[in-house]
């Protein structure tokens, strides 16, 4: 199964597409974007890697007035480089892999995946919510 991600304000997940693997990363991510548009009509920018190049850019931007700036690798970086926004998505998946079930791949049903990935943010932002904070933090 493939993964997206979409939208993470703040570290909060706001929609996520779950897809079999036959379905490449542009054609998921155009249903990905529509549904991010409808529920949050604030969203205005979306960073995506470079499978998302192409006519995608054009179609969100035309069609759903949707700016989704693709963040690249460059040809001359060599070993590892942080790229700008990139670790986001990666600390993300980072803390779902923390969810013994979505570690494994237990759950053959796309939506089920979705299910467990939202419940697992679910239970990561009330625990965050919940510990306490340091004296004039935030």
């Amino acid at each position: 199964m493939f993964l997206q991600l979409a939208g993470l304000r703040c570290s909060l997940l706001l929609v996520v597409a779950v897809t079999a693997a036959n379905i490449g990363d542009r054609d998921a991510a155009a249903g990905l974007l529509r549904r991010l548009r409808r529920l949050h009509r604030d969203i205005t920018l979306v960073w995506a890697d470079g499978g998302y190049t192409g006519s995608l850019v054009g179609w969100a931007r035309g069609r759903l007035a949707l700016t989704l700036q693709i963040v690249k690798r460059t040809d001359d970086m060599r070993g590892f480089v942080v790229l700008p926004r990139r670790w986001v998505a990666e600390r993300t998946f980072a803390w779902l892999m923390n969810s013994r079930r979505l570690a494994r791949d237990y759950e053959t049903r796309p939506g089920n995946s979705e299910a467990m990935i939202q419940w697992s943010m679910v239970t990561r932002m009330s625990r965050r919510l919940a510990r306490p904070r340091a004296v004039g933090q935030r």
